[in-house]
């Protein structure tokens, strides 16, 4: 299966019940922030440069439990910057999962070899660390093109090593590749073949997108040097849909459709709320007009009509998963649809 059955359980009865009592936008997934200090400075990462002036600021334990259960987002999403450097993030970890979460570590994989004791000892004691912890390692192709992106030679095989330690420890691992005009589909084969012999557990791919503050500051480079157009992204994902179609990718269907410009889908942001040092990030995980004080007031105060493709020009190239992936999931609710998941789901 693609993602572990429990886990699709919970998301459809979570996603019906809502449905059932007519509620018109809910959380799937809270991308909760503790910090934003990293220790690679990646091209295509806007996190290091918009928050600048935070980078030695964190969350608390304590205030990032209250954004939980504010949201109550059936998965937490524990990214940043690098989480793997929160000096509470075992807590963390333990914590959210006693509140009955999934989570994601998203990480560069930089310490994660290093850190996994850490979880391991955390597991002798909660057994859901490794039943509901899923691993998601960011990598952008192969040795040369992901070390390129990162700008640290070795940040490839070190993210590899982690990837093979947390496999052998038993742990979901996933990874998540961002794609850029310099990416290939052939660099990104040679990839997955890889990572299928460390037997990961899924792929996740998404085309990048040149937003507001990365615009003035990608690796020397301009916008359209760096990152891919619409057109462009159509391009590379029919390419990837017929070459790749043997690998474990977590794109579903429609969302796949979607990428490659054969139905269009609504932006879905609010279902993917950010949580950070300076508040809740509206109106999304990637463009930020305001920072509120609480879930609700970004939910209630965004007119979420104004955004999306032909809405808002910020939003022309956009086909992130941080907005449409769950839009996939909400609105490709036509009885082919549901059929192709659920198989592309036991496969």
């Amino acid at each position: 299966m693609r993602f572990p059955i429990n886990l699709a359980c919970r998301m459809a009865q979570y996603i019906a019940g809502k449905k059932i009592f007519a509620v018109q936008k809910f959380p799937l997934v809270l991308m909760l922030e503790p910090l934003h200090r990293c220790n690679l400075r990646c091209g295509g990462c806007g996190r290091i440069r918009e928050y600048a002036d935070t980078l030695n600021q964190e969350l608390s334990v304590e205030e990032c439990i209250d954004s939980v259960k504010e949201c109550d987002a059936p998965i937490v999403s524990i990214c940043g910057g690098e989480p793997l450097i929160y000096k509470g993030i075992a807590e963390l970890v333990d914590k959210v999962l006693q509140l009955g979460k999934y989570i994601y570590l998203c990480t560069n994989g930089q310490l994660l070899e290093e850190k996994l004791g850490l979880f391991e000892e955390l597991a002798k004691t909660n057994r859901l660390v490794k039943q509901r912890v899923f691993w998601n390692v960011h990598l952008d192709g192969t040795a040369a093109q992901h070390d390129s992106i990162t700008g640290q030679a070795g940040s490839f095989a070190k993210a590899l090593a982690g990837i093979a330690a947390a496999r052998r420890a038993g742990f979901y691992v996933y990874t998540n590749s961002t794609l850029y005009k310099q990416s290939s589909v052939d660099d990104l084969l040679a990839l997955a073949e890889v990572l299928s012999e460390r037997k990961i557990d899924g792929m996740m791919i998404a085309p990048g997108y040149g937003y507001d503050v990365l615009q003035s500051d990608v690796s020397s480079l301009s916008e359209n040097e760096f990152f891919l157009t619409r057109r462009e992204t159509y391009k590379m994902f029919q390419e990837i849909r017929w070459r790749m179609r043997r690998f474990r990718l977590t794109a579903t269907p429609v969302y796949f459709d979607f990428l490659c410009g054969e139905r269009d889908l609504p932006c879905a942001a609010w279902a993917n709320p950010t949580r950070n040092i300076k508040g809740w990030k509206g109106p999304c995980y990637l463009i930020t007009d305001k920072h509120y004080a609480g879930y609700r007031e970004l939910i209630e105060q965004t007119d979420w009509t104004n955004f999306g493709f032909g809405r808002d020009d910020r939003c022309k190239d956009c086909l992130m998963h941080c907005g449409y992936e769950p839009a996939a999931v909400l609105f490709g609710n036509r009885f082919r649809d549901l059929i192709r998941t659920a198989l592309w789901q036991l496969q």
